[in-house]
């Protein structure tokens, strides 16, 4: 039975960092067993301090994309042309799966993981802001996104590319930092006009609204 102290005790917060450590150093796949004993928490003892496996992922995933977040967010916090918004954007989280690359594709694995339940689910990093300028520009222009049936399906095949590419690039170094993210940016970006164009907004006259 989880131990009913406020979420932030020493304990609790102890897990989440040896998480946090165990998946930067060992990857994605890391046991209980390894973290309990990096944060000096008694195998027994786990159990008592948090529910499951899966709670404690779910809090290193929110974590992790706060982390991620704070990486992105200045790319989309002043008004841009759409090409140099998705460009920023996509170089700082090559950046950031640089840094962090088990992280990354911790992150990347749970949003997959919870794709099924619907393609909103699992979109707060790069997408969810980009996405959320994306709809402020609309809404001023009179646009509306959900008139575009194909639209879920178009911002979950952003996800997947990205997600894929960085993946991808982190495993096997096969282009250069720089070539990666002008490669994502340069597909994303292509993407969007075409969502765009079927609103009826050229992609000329389309600006992201800085507000995040």
């Amino acid at each position: 039975m989880t131990e009913t102290r406020p979420r932030g005790t020493t304990r609790r917060a102890a897990l989440v960092a040896a998480a946090v450590s165990c998946i930067e150093e060992l990857g994605p796949g890391v046991g209980m067993a390894q973290i309990a004993e990096r944060a000096g928490v008694p195998r027994p003892h786990v159990y008592r301090v948090i529910a499951s496996k899966d709670e404690l992922d779910a809090e290193v995933g929110r974590l992790a994309a706060d982390m991620f977040v704070e990486k992105v967010r200045p790319a989309v916090a002043q008004p841009a042309t759409l090409r140099d918004t998705v460009h920023d954007a996509v170089a700082a989280s090559v950046e950031w799966a640089a840094e962090h690359p088990n992280l990354y594709r911790f992150l990347a694995a749970r949003q997959h993981a919870r794709a099924a339940t619907g393609p909103r689910q699992g979109r707060g990093r790069f997408l969810e802001m980009l996405v959320a300028s994306s709809s402020e520009y609309l809404r001023r222009t009179g646009g509306d996104v959900a008139a575009v049936p194909t639209a879920d399906g178009v911002f979950a095949g952003i996800m997947g590319l990205i997600d894929a590419s960085i993946i991808w690039w982190l495993d096997h170094q096969d282009e250069t930092q720089q070539q990666v993210v002008e490669r994502v940016a340069r597909q994303v970006t292509l993407i969007q006009q075409d969502l765009l164009a079927q609103l009826g907004i050229s992609a000329d006259d389309y600006s992201v609204l800085g507000r995040l």
